[in-house]
């Protein structure tokens, strides 16, 4: 039992960057926007939040500055996409490169600087505790805020004025901008927001989960956060669960290898990506399905008369 515990400590730990990638891009596609680019923002963020908390000695210095340099680069590809009406697509695919070469590029003086020891929250407070209480209550902060957040973001996007609007102009633009909406200012900021989520999502990576930088490190995550969207059906609860399975087949995988499981080693490591792959499958055979929940205007641009 208390392995089971343990393992579902490090499931929440390995899922939150996904879960918070997903949130984002969430956000983005209610607002009509496909941003491709998620893994490129992921890997600046996480550079760029690691270089900070290594010249500042704060992780949650670091992780300020991954969401800021998340946000920066997502408002680039605002300007593009929104502002200069060029290809989501193509842009977003462009964005992705750039990000993995100038994450390389930055991250090159802090591929062997150590952040020192990760903090362990709590760790006096709960020496007593039960073990699930050592689990469970030393995981960071973000963890936690991260359940909290997809909660909120439902209550937003279904319970107040301003999500219906954001939904509306990823359905209608054209109807939300005769109702006097700013079409593509929402597109923008919603946009923009998303990209921070996914820097902070990039700045978990480096700072928490890990705790180092290495070129590489998001290794697809900002693509399988792009295919949870999908799985979710645009719906942030779902988006938890999505990234839960996969956070949980991760540490599953490495839990069998430790226990000396007799399946191959490579077979083991690509269980999350073959579910990940089994998912996107499920969710297309059935494009009805796909289509009743997909933003109408996904991936349309906007261009007000």
């Amino acid at each position: 039992m208390e392995a089971w515990v343990w393992l579902l400590a490090a499931a929440l730990n390995a899922s939150t960057p996904l879960a918070l990638a997903g949130l984002g891009l969430l956000l983005n596609e209610r607002a009509g926007v496909v941003n491709l680019g998620a893994e490129g923002v992921m890997l600046v963020a996480a550079v760029t939040g690691y270089a900070c908390a290594v010249h500042t000695g704060s992780t949650s210095v670091g992780l300020a500055c991954g969401a800021l340099a998340g946000a920066l680069l997502s408002s680039l590809l605002g300007v593009l996409v929104i502002g200069l009406n060029t290809n989501p697509y193509a842009t977003g695919l462009a964005l992705s490169l750039f990000g993995a070469g100038l994450s390389s590029l930055l991250g090159a003086p802090y591929a062997h600087v150590s952040l020192g020891a990760p903090l362990e929250l709590g760790a006096t407070a709960l020496n007593g505790a039960p073990f699930w209480g050592q689990a469970l209550l030393q995981l960071h902060p973000l963890v936690y805020a991260t359940l909290a957040l997809a909660g909120v973001m439902s209550w937003l996007l279904y319970r107040t004025r301003a999500g219906l609007v954001l939904r509306a102009v990823g359905e209608s633009p054209s109807a939300a901008h005769e109702l006097g909406f700013a079409v593509r200012g929402i597109r923008f900021a919603a946009l923009t927001a998303g990209g921070a989520l996914c820097g902070l999502a990039g700045g978990y990576l480096s700072l928490v989960y890990t705790p180092m930088w290495a070129d590489g490190m998001v290794a697809g995550k900002g693509w399988i956060a792009l295919a949870l969207v999908a799985f979710a059906t645009w719906r942030p609860g779902r988006v938890l669960l999505g990234a839960g399975l996969f956070g949980g087949l991760t540490m599953l995988q490495l839990h069998l290898q430790g226990q000396g499981a007799s399946l191959a080693p490579q077979l083991l490591g690509v269980l999350p990506y073959l579910a990940t792959l089994l998912m996107l499958i499920l969710i297309s055979g059935n494009a009805a399905f796909l289509n009743q929940h997909r933003p109408a205007s996904l991936g349309q641009p906007f261009r007000p008369k």
